[in-house]
């Protein structure tokens, strides 16, 4: 049996390694740049100034030598000769929409037109994106913007001594970046830079630095004592364009400041929270916002004093708004104390029953930020009833890129498939095409703001991730929230090709695998939507009843007859009637609801027959066994990548398939014995089961 209790080595950036570079090590672009593009980056024109503009010339500067070894030369604007040109003087070359650019190639020059600052930072990273991906500059020529105004990477990380929840090391990935040696890193930028620039270069916006649960310390990031340190990591931020988010601890009035309570509605506490922000801007004059968690798994909020999310939310909002700044509330809201024996309580509906009520009533600074799925990041999940349910606040929808429930960076688990199955999803809120991306980026409704927040995968490790594949979840996110038409295949393909090159080889035997890698892992874990048979606090390896008698309402109502959670109207919790019909009508007929989630809207007997033909046992059986047969295959179709790829990176992934391997074999024998003690039925197919 495999040690679920995983420790990470201390490890450290090492420059001669390829990985710490990324999708971004401009000296690997070499074998595949055209040639035609090598003219223009002799010379490059820019017009206008600022910081962020300063950025994108250093790395247009970069990547002339890295990839050209040229060192180019600065010209005027009327040069004659082929040159790049960055300017954010738009004449209607790029739309008008923050971050927006447009790249054009003519014989004398490739020019970089942003409306903004971020917009010139951005098309430079396309401008070089496609030296990497072997096009020509006629090819390189774009325009493109994001609706999606927050494309913000949400740090978990933990403050005390630079260690946190189960792992002992600052966040669900590894180490954190940020907190180091019991105090917040401030003695050397070059590593947060680095980051900064990872954001950047697939347009990600605004960073959160800490954990949604804040303990005292992290309370202190707000105070004058920790502000100056914060203030640096938001100056080397600044540098590409990400502004800097805090989560902050609803209760702090009463834990800092000393005062008698944190009544929203009080108003010693309001000009508390608007002498908070008064500081905080003085040292950080771009600052984002706050995220909050409250009301929620025992975090304190406006419900301790008798008021609603609107007072909560509003009151932050108001000490924010002259400043600019937005209040990110978390509707992670429900029950933490159920009791399993009471099937018509349902944790699931718990976010839509508490804040539609309260919907067109939050500042318009507000943003009510929602997990993609009704539980907490699960493999597979039906999408939120609240972007169904709301019309007149704005939204944001958060996703977890940290593998924190899906393989805990040691098993390749490509996840922007389930993030393109959320942003696709057709709420018919207005009729049909009314899709979560339209719901979140505010255009649905009109609204003034809405974001995509991923739940970042990066620690203080070698390659960021911990496992060199996660970087694609990273890479993909980005690329995603910028663009929510981009297709799994099409990122998936940009990254390999950016990361290991042009080896026709690698693309055959990698993208696949990656493609399916979401299915097999819910394959040998948990089938057809059920989640969360795994050891609670660890999130991590077999255990089939880990959480069916704890008070967090994840059941999945195992016996001998069968399994599955009733949530139609008719006979169970009712869940299915928070979305709108035809998606209503879908999942509460058992004979419409597709297979991926029948266990999670209905209970059926283990002999229920599938779409596929197969019955719930024996698909079961099937899907334990052949998940972990392609894992398997795949170890060894990687193996024959050796020479192909960076030996220090082959060996590693090679390692982590071998734990990958050791898991799914773990899972497979656990839950396959499971039910087959409580079915009593065969494997139809003879194959070993343990009893």
């Amino acid at each position: 049996m495999h040690d679920y209790h995983i420790q990470y080595t201390d490890v450290r950036k090492d420059d001669h390694l390829a990985g710490y570079y990324a999708w971004m090590n401009f000296k690997s672009y070499r074998k595949i740049a055209a040639e035609s593009f090598k003219p223009f980056f002799e010379r490059y024109a820019c017009t206008g100034s600022g910081l962020v503009l300063g950025t994108a010339q250093k790395e247009l500067i970069r990547a002339a030598k890295e990839i050209f070894d040229i060192n180019p030369v600065r010209v005027d604007t009327a040069c004659e000769q082929p040159h790049i040109r960055l300017t954010t003087e738009n004449n209607g070359e790029a739309e008008t929409l923050p971050g927006s650019f447009a790249i054009k190639t003519t014989t004398g020059a490739i020019t970089v037109t942003g409306q903004d600052e971020s917009g010139v930072l951005y098309g430079v990273f396309n401008l070089i994106r496609s030296i990497g991906l072997g096009q020509t500059p006629e090819q390189a020529q774009k325009s493109e913007s994001s609706k999606v105004e927050l494309r913000l990477y949400h740090h978990w990380d933990m403050y005390k001594s630079g260690e946190s929840l189960v792992l002992n090391t600052g966040t669900w990935a590894g180490r954190s970046i940020f907190f180091k040696n019991r105090e917040l890193v401030t003695d050397d930028m070059t590593q947060i830079r680095d980051y900064a620039r990872l954001l950047a270069s697939v347009h990600i916006n605004a960073l959160c630095l800490n954990n949604v649960n804040v303990p005292i310390r992290e309370m202190r990031l707000m105070t004058e004592e920790m502000l100056p340190h914060v203030a640096r990591i938001a100056d080397t931020l600044r540098e590409y364009g990400v502004r800097l988010f805090l989560c902050i601890h609803f209760a702090a009035p009463v834990v800092l400041g000393a005062l008698g309570t944190a009544d929203p509605l009080d108003e010693g506490v309001k000009k508390w929270w608007s002498d908070i922000a008064d500081t905080i801007y003085r040292y950080i004059p771009d600052f984002g916002g706050f995220i909050v968690k409250a009301d929620s798994e025992g975090e304190p909020g406006p419900f301790t004093y008798g008021r609603d999310h609107v007072d909560g939310a509003n009151m932050l909002a108001e000490a924010l708004k002259p400043h600019g700044g937005i209040a990110i509330w978390r509707c992670f809201v429900y029950d933490c104390h159920m009791d399993w024996r009471d099937r018509t309580r349902d944790r699931a509906k718990a976010a839509l029953e508490c804040f539609q009520p309260l919907d067109g009533k939050f500042a318009d600074n507000v943003i009510l930020q929602t997990q993609n799925g009704p539980f907490d990041f699960q493999p597979r999940e039906p999408v939120s009833t609240v972007f169904s349910g709301l019309s007149k606040t704005n939204q944001a929808i958060e996703f977890q890129i940290v593998q924190e429930y899906t393989g805990r960076q040691t098993h390749i688990c490509y996840l922007v498939p389930l993030l393109k199955e959320a942003l696709d999803f057709d709420t018919y809120s207005k009729g049909e095409g009314s899709t979560v991306a339209s719901v979140v980026d505010g255009s649905l409704y009109n609204l003034p703001h809405g974001g995509i927040t991923g739940v970042s995968n990066i620690c203080d490790d070698e390659y960021w991730t911990s496992h060199p594949i996660a970087q694609a979840n990273f890479y993909g996110f980005g690329r995603l929230t910028w663009n929510p038409q981009l297709s799994s295949e099409e990122i998936a393909r940009e990254w390999i090709s950016l990361t290991f090159g042009h080896e026709k080889k690698i693309m055959d035997i990698l993208l696949p695998f990656m493609l399916e890698s979401r299915e097999l892992y819910e394959g040998y874990t948990a089938p057809l939507g059920i989640g969360w048979m795994i050891v609670p606090e660890v999130k991590y390896g077999p255990d089939v009843d880990g959480y069916e008698y704890t008070p967090w309402g994840t059941y999945n109502y195992a016996d001998r007859d069968g399994i599955g959670v009733d949530r139609t109207k008719e006979t169970g919790a009712g869940y299915t009637m928070q979305y709108n019909s035809p998606v209503c009508d879908l999942y509460n007929n058992i004979e419409t609801c597709p297979d991926e989630l029948l266990l999670f809207f209905h209970h059926v007997p283990y002999t229920h027959k599938l779409h596929s033909g197969k019955t719930v046992i024996q698909h079961i059986y099937d899907a334990h066994f052949e998940s972990l047969d392609r894992v398997v295959q795949f170890r060894e179709e990687w193996r024959s990548l050796e020479g192909l790829i960076d030996p220090h990176c082959f060996e590693l992934v090679d390692k982590r398939l071998g734990m990958q391997i050791t898991d799914a074999t773990d899972f497979r024998d656990v839950v396959n014995t499971y039910f087959h003690r409580f079915s009593g039925i065969d494997d139809e197919k003879g194959r070993k089961i343990y009893q």
